[in-house]
């Protein structure tokens, strides 16, 4: 027994001592495990992941294709898993304050990718998610290398279309009908892509022989692949688009990154919904005087109730506004010449230090429109060449002349000019561009950039130029009804997947208290079909980025240089707003 107790003393002891020194080493070593981890996690990504290690700035793997097999799936699958597993094992918080927040955000992407493989399952009903249009207009929209190293990378790329449309065939089970209807357009669009602004590159490489069989057999492959949308897949579209409750509220939860609720999210925004009319009438008050040469009164005494003469006061305006307005042939022009004159706004107002990086305007590809009017497209953050566009689309060309004069007119030469704040500057372009300085022992931050927090940062932009005078009150009306469109955005986007908000009511609902012309509010319900949770981030983005305004401003009881406090919130990356705040010290 003696012998017993002795053997059970002694390795109690050994244990208790190693555990020591294992509870040492931890704290030692906590850091280079992480980065190992993540380094090596990040490898492994973008070798599996090559349109998205070009698309990030790494060219190696520039002539292959994702795998879009049900096999690629479970690669990817276990992939996720295993580095996950491998993540939970470094105790965090015995990290440096940079990678513990770090490690926590790629904990979440890691989870968040698993949740999309296992529940949401969108290989097996988003067609969209087989379009490689990014993945060839990537390799001629940048000049990153000399075009004949691009175009024989585009070669690899052409050759390996035939088994991207042979797993889309084989994973695809009853897609909802709209996704089905964008596939059929994109996928035009793709074929127009290869027929069209890569031959002008082949053709100017002198590359025709070596590229034409590949180019050939592609558009075949993508041709097929266009009929039987349309006569297989769309008559067996007939798959529910609807979230539901319980894969909308999880989603919801990667998608943002916030402590901010679904219901709290909810509350929130349809009480800022009616404080923002109430400025804007206090602003079409303003422009109503000044455009018709008589006051308000004219309204108050037509016998309407007072939220109707609310309501009449700012449609009226918004009407008187829209008369000056761009076309498909002014549009990209004149967003050139409003980016010049928002650049120089922000360096007289000295509101933030504006990058020198240079920013092109050009017109959207044809491959992908369909879901969103405008957007910032950057190098990603390996790119050597830091090129960056801001993409606008024209009206498509099968739109009647009624169709497109509502768009005009919803984009008219104000909206324009808060657009081109939310997307260039100071919005996207300028946050990325700080977001490039921004160094750490890993790139898990760069590349993991948190969409709440840019998107937040470019409808707060919008904000503070509106409140800094630019543009006047013509643009500032626009900029609150933008900010209602935001805030509609994060209502509508949770009614329709977890409510079955109806298009008629959605409609409605951004007509009557968004003031939104008829075309922009039917494409709105379109992106909110194909972009579940995502129309949520500007308005969450939006409301935490000014929460943590009013936080820096209370802890320097008020006394605030906007440019430092700027350039600090800018200062880390492109984390969530709960890790810029947590790192802020408010």
């Amino acid at each position: 027994m003696l012998h017993k107790i002795s053997a059970l003393f002694l390795i109690g002891f050994f244990l208790f001592q190693n555990g020591i020194v294992y509870s040492n080493v931890t704290k030692e070593t906590a850091d280079k495990q992480f980065e190992a981890l993540a380094n090596k996690y990040l490898t492994e990504l973008l070798r599996m992941s090559p349109e998205r290690a070009t698309g990030l700035g790494e060219h190696q793997y520039d002539h292959l294709l994702n795998d879009y097999s049900l096999a690629g799936v479970k690669k990817s699958r276990d992939f996720n898993e295993s580095y996950l597993n491998q993540l939970k094992a470094i105790p965090f918080d015995k990290l440096s304050r940079v990678n513990n927040v770090d490690a926590r955000i790629m904990r979440e992407r890691l989870e968040a990718n698993i949740f999309g493989i296992d529940v949401l399952r969108e290989y097996e009903w988003n067609p969209n998610s087989y379009n490689v249009g990014g993945a060839i207009n990537a390799l001629i929209s940048r000049d990153f290398a000399p075009l004949k190293e691009r175009l024989t990378s585009a070669k690899g790329r052409l050759e390996a279309i035939p088994a991207v449309v042979a797993a889309a065939k084989a994973n695809l089970k009853n897609p909802p009908r709209v996704y089905t209807e964008t596939a059929i357009a994109q996928n035009k669009g793709v074929i127009n892509l290869i027929r069209g602004d890569l031959q002008r590159f082949i053709d100017q490489a002198g590359m025709k022989a070596e590229l034409a069989p590949a180019q050939e057999a592609a558009i075949a492959a993508l041709t097929d692949y266009g009929k039987w949308l349309e006569t297989d897949l769309l008559p067996h579209s007939t798959g529910e688009f609807r979230l539901g409750e319980e894969k909308y509220r999880q989603k919801l939860k990667y998608a943002l990154s916030s402590d901010l609720s679904k219901e709290d999210l909810l509350k929130r925004a349809e009480t800022d919904l009616k404080a923002t009319q109430d400025k804007m009438a206090e602003v079409a008050e303003v422009l109503y005087e000044k455009r018709f040469q008589k006051r308000y009164f004219a309204l108050v005494l037509s016998g309407l109730k007072p939220s109707e003469i609310k309501k009449s006061l700012i449609k009226t305006v918004l009407d008187k506004l829209a008369e000056k307005r761009p076309n498909n042939e002014t549009i990209v022009a004149q967003a050139n010449q409003d980016l010049k004159e928002t650049t120089e706004f922000v360096r007289a107002k000295n509101l933030v230090t504006v990058p020198t990086e240079p920013v092109k305007v050009i017109e959207m590809p044809e491959f992908a429109r369909g879901s969103a009017v405008a957007y910032f497209d950057s190098a990603g953050p390996l790119e050597k060449r830091n090129e960056t566009f801001f993409t606008i689309s024209p009206t498509p060309k099968d739109w009647s002349d009624a169709r497109k004069e509502s768009f005009y007119k919803e984009y008219n030469d104000y909206m324009l000019e808060n657009l081109t704040v939310h997307e260039a500057m100071p919005g996207h372009y300028l946050q990325i561009m700080h977001s490039n300085k921004f160094k750490a022992p890993t790139m898990i931050r760069a590349i993991f950039r948190s969409g709440t927090f840019t998107e937040g940062w470019a409808v707060y932009a919008e904000q503070m130029m509106a409140e800094k005078g630019y543009g006047g009150a013509e643009v500032q009306m626009q900029q609150l009804k933008m900010k209602l469109r935001v805030i509609i955005n994060a209502i509508i986007d949770q009614k329709i997947h977890t409510a079955g908000m109806t298009e008629k009511e959605a409609v409605d609902f951004m007509m009557n208290e968004g003031f939104q012309e008829e075309g922009e509010a039917v494409g709105k319900w379109k992106r909110a079909q194909l972009s579940s949770t995502q129309l949520s981030t500007y308005y969450v983005g939006s409301v935490e980025v000014n929460d943590l305004r009013r936080a820096y401003e209370a802890k320097n009881k008020g006394v605030v240089d906007m440019k430092q406090m700027h350039d600090a919130m800018l200062s880390f990356g492109s984390p969530p707003a709960k890790y810029v705040k947590e790192m802020l010290g408010l």
